[in-house]
This record gives structure tokens, C-alpha cells and sequence, in this order.
């Protein structure tokens, strides 16, 4: 492997990600892997601003928004592309926590496939391996709900707006492809299940590939 092979979880709120990916993290390394752990929320030096415009679309929902809120995430993407992802060594193994999917979670008006097409207009990177990460949504509900930071969601209030978004974001796995990792069983099974996932992406990979579409 000449290129990294670039891994995104994704998934709605408690759903077990960062548990996951902290899990995967340890298996692949106990397995001579070099890997690199990044976070899109530390990663983007335009968070804050974004966040700003995430709120005024909470408060105001309007399809110009909330398009404005999808150009400034894919910015930031297509930055970090530029930035970060280019910038990790050859072999290694790169985890991010939430790519561009995860304006699935939130996104009610602009269709997920304009959001796509958005990312891929601006050049942003597609993750070699996709997984999604989901539970039912009452189990992801009462995960989120019990952590120590709680829920902490701009956006979702209910768990009938939890459901939906759940059901949304498993939709886009289904419609593009993605890995669907059915985080409800053990945490070791969950594990095997993205590992296994990654060591064929690893298997398949040609170091020949170019930029690649979502779907």
C-alpha cells in the first residue's frame, strides 16, 4: 500500500462511534498498522463560524441556510482534503469520526443527494471505506442521553427528530453503498465486523487509483 486508505465512521448520535473507532484503532495497531486519528470538529480552522451559521439556521429553517450551512461544511472538507489528508504518509491508515454524510443527521430540506454532488464540486476527498454506524433509534436515544456531556445536539431535541434522522442516514447508506455496521451486539463484534472491512479495502486497493465518486 503507496497511498493511506482513508476510513470514515459515520452515524447518528449514540450510536457507539467514537467507542468503535477507539476499538478499531487498537486492533489494527496491535497489527503492526500505522494509523491516524482525525477529527473533522479539531481538523476545520472554520468550526467556529460554521457553528455560528448551524445556529441561525436552528432558529430560522430556510432552504438558503441550510444550503449555505452544506457549502461552508463541504469548504471545510475540501480544505482538510488539501491540508490534512494530503499531508499523512504513505501505507498508513487514516480514521476520521463523521465525514461528509453527516449532514445527513440534520439536513431536513436540501436533498443528501445535492449535499453529495456539493462534495464532490468542491473536491472533497472519498473516504476508500465508508462505514455506517447505526443502532435503533431508541437505543442510539437513551446511549446519547446517558452520556456524561448528555445529549449535546444543536439540532435534535426528540427522539421522533432522532428517529427520523436515523432513518434518513441508514437510507443513504443502503442507496450508496456504504459498510451498514449494526452497532447493537457486542463491541468486539463490531469491531471484527469494520477491521475485516478494512483489511479487504486494504486487499483491494490499487496504489494506482485516483480521485474516486461517493456512489
Amino acid at each position: 500500500m503507496n497511498r493511506p486508505l482513508f476510513v470514515s465512521l459515520d452515524g447518528p448520535k449514540g450510536t457507539g462511534k467514537t467507542t468503535l473507532l477507539e476499538a478499531v484503532t487498537k486492533v489494527l495497531r496491535a497489527g503492526n498498522n500505522k494509523v491516524i486519528r482525525l477529527c473533522e470538529k479539531k481538523s476545520d480552522p472554520y468550526r467556529a463560524e460554521t457553528m455560528a451559521l448551524v445556529n441561525r439556521l436552528v432558529r430560522n429553517p430556510a432552504p438558503e441556510l441550510e444550503w449555505q450551512v452544506c457549502e461552508r461544511l463541504a469548504d471545510s472538507r475540501a480544505w482538510m482534503t488539501r491540508h490534512v489528508l494530503a499531508k499523512q504518509p504513505p501505507g498508513c491508515i487514516i480514521l476520521i469520526d463523521r465525514w461528509y454524510p453527516s449532514d445527513a443527521a440534520f439536513r431536513r430540506i436540501v436533498p443528501f443527494a445535492d449535499i453529495l454532488q456539493l462534495n464532490m464540486d468542491r473536491h472533497v476527498q472519498v473516504p476508500d471505506l465508508h462505514v455506517g454506524v447505526v443502532t435503533s433509534p431508541e437505543i442510539s436515544w437513551a446511549r446519547a442521553a446517558a452520556r456524561t456531556r448528555g445529549l449535546s445536539s444543536t439540532v435534535l431535541h426528540t427522539l421522533e427528530e432522532h428517529a427520523a434522522c436515523s432513518t434518513a442516514f441508514e437510507r443513504a447508506v443502503a442507496d450508496h453503498g456504504w459498510v451498514l455496521c449494526r452497532n447493537e451486539g457486542t463491541l468486539e463484534d463490531a469491531t471484527s465486523q469494520v477491521v475485516s472491512e478494512i483489511n479487504r479495502a486494504l486487499q483491494c486497493q490499487d496504489p494506482g487509483d485516483g480521485e474516486r465518486s461517493p456512489a
